[in-house]
């Protein structure tokens, strides 16, 4: 039975990683949040230590070192974006791995930063990459394997979760916090993306906002258009007023459905870290790497390799 620390426990994402951490047979040994709103906590591990000041919860977790049976084997971090890097290097130095949300960092010389932080330390980041689990993708990875390798496929993304007012004045609102829509829900889609057709190769943003963001990317195996937004508007007439996501991935012309298969997929990715086959700071890094692009570039006028959702929103404005 390993000690977990988690970082964030009051979090949207938090109870997949405490059901993972008591799925996997190991014990939440301490939590910590700015926010008390853990009672999740006393179904999962009642007998977890809790802090609300980081401090606090930084010098429990070095007493606990003296004594062997009670030292952090690892430090979950599900807390706000722009403190992943800071909280994973913390876990590192406790001397304990460190499991860690996406977005892992921001950027790609983050990414080295932590690198370094490994090498000082000795232990090991891994990231949730949960769709690398998901039975559906790993089908399309063995079939774009499968098909001739000049064959490129013709992809289009469309993923739009609504959120209501409360999110502008959350954290995820904030750039500076969340680093944009198309980092803070597109992450995971650009490593799938990675994960299934290859190295990038070229990218484009056609348009970029505070609720939506869209644009073409070019892989090795398939060339796609992708449109992301929070904004309920965007939704589909036939969606309307009956679901508040619509998530929707095609393939040159054939829909690949995996709006199931989700719930379980934190207790996979625990499973395989912990048995020594986790996503590391290399893995991660490629979707680092695209969503830092993004963020930096200038936007495209939208042409033939646009999403038609764009071509929606040209229409609309002008």
């Amino acid at each position: 039975m390993k000690n977990f620390a988690l970082v964030g426990a009051a979090g949207y994402i938090a109870p997949r990683h405490m059901r993972a951490i008591a799925d996997t047979g190991n014990r939440l040994a301490v939590a910590y949040d700015i926010n008390d709103s853990v009672g999740i906590i006393d179904s999962l591990a009642p007998e977890a230590a809790f802090f609300t000041e980081f401090e606090r919860f930084y010098e429990h977790a070095q007493q606990r070192r003296r004594r062997a049976e009670d030292a952090l084997h690892y430090v979950a971090v599900c807390s706000p974006n722009h403190l992943h890097h800071a909280h994973i290097a913390a876990g590192l130095r406790l001397g304990a791995d460190v499991i860690c949300e996406k977005p892992l960092v921001p950027t790609p010389e983050l990414v080295d930063e932590l690198a370094r932080v490994e090498a000082e330390t000795g232990r090991r980041v891994f990231n949730i990459l949960q769709l690398r689990h998901h039975d559906a993708i790993l089908k399309l990875r063995e079939k774009v394997a499968a098909a001739r390798s000049d064959t490129k496929f013709d992809v289009e993304l469309t993923y739009i979760t609504s959120r209501g007012k409360w999110y502008a004045e959350s954290w995820k609102g904030d750039p500076r916090k969340s680093f944009g829509v198309a980092t803070n829900i597109g992450v995971h889609f650009f490593d799938m993306l990675h994960f299934v057709f290859g190295q990038l190769q070229a990218s484009q943003v056609h348009h970029s906002g505070e609720a939506k963001a869209a644009g073409f990317l070019e892989y090795e195996r398939a060339r796609v258009r992708w449109f992301l937004s929070i904004d309920a508007n965007d939704l589909p007439d036939a969606v309307k007023g009956k679901k508040t996501t619509f998530r929707n991935i095609d393939i040159s012309g054939e829909q690949l459905e995996f709006s199931e298969g989700f719930t379980d997929l934190h207790t996979v990715s625990y499973r395989e870290i912990l048995a020594g086959r986790g996503y590391g700071l290399a893995d991660a890094r490629h979707c680092i790497e695209t969503v830092d692009a993004i963020r930096r570039a200038g936007t495209t006028p939208a042409g033939a390799d646009a999403h038609p959702f764009v071509h929606r929103l040209v229409g609309l404005t002008g």
